[in-house]
């Protein structure tokens, strides 16, 4: 029954990890810091899902294609949240700097 509840909050504070990176993502001024803020959330909160769900999978094939699809996730978002920052920059993509920001949002 502990097992349940685990999995359970596992899968609440990956949810909560999904929403906050989509609030990011619709929040932050440009490419790269949205970009960092789904790829960073995103990942995280994709794995608590997965591991939510391996544990309430139990022992069976499911759970091993669930951690597969959590490894494959593990080694190639960071590199797709690469790929697109660096495509980015190389096309001409500014980042947006301080100085750059209007009266209001300046720290």
């Amino acid at each position: 029954m502990w097992i349940e509840w685990l999995a359970y909050a596992l899968l609440a504070a990956g949810s909560f990890f999904v929403v906050v990176g989509a609030i990011g993502v619709l929040r932050m001024p440009d490419l790269y810091t949205r970009m960092h803020a789904s790829s960073v959330t995103e990942m995280l909160g994709s794995m608590l899902i997965i591991i939510g769900l391996m544990l309430l999978t139990g022992w069976t094939l499911s759970t091993f294609k669930l951690f597969a699809i959590m490894m494959f996730l593990f080694f190639t978002a960071p590199v797709a949240s690469y790929a697109m920052a660096n495509a980015a920059l190389l096309s001409g993509v500014k980042p947006q700097l301080a100085d750059e920001l209007p009266e209001e949002k300046r720290p």
